[in-house]
């Protein structure tokens, strides 16, 4: 999909998201492209003594705990 920049200041999250659903996001400067806007690949780690054992989705610390995770945290 090709947008103009002005297109793309008033559809942003839009654009985002089509990105994030591995849709190609060009902005163009008139008939022009200048930009290419792309989902950034989210990281997988691997453990040391484990290496090839364990791997996956690294852990999101910033998204909110479950009700029993929080309630196993603070003992009960």
């Amino acid at each position: 999909m090709q947008v103009t920049i002005h297109a793309a200041k008033t559809n942003l999250s839009k654009l985002i998201e089509a990105a994030l659903a591995g849709e190609e996001v060009i902005i163009a400067r008139g008939s022009k492209p200048v930009v290419k806007l792309v989902a950034i690949a989210k990281p997988t780690f691997e453990i040391g003594i484990l290496a090839g054992q364990l791997s996956g989705p690294a852990p999101d610390f910033f998204e909110p705990m479950s009700e029993e995770e929080l309630a196993a945290w603070e003992g009960a």
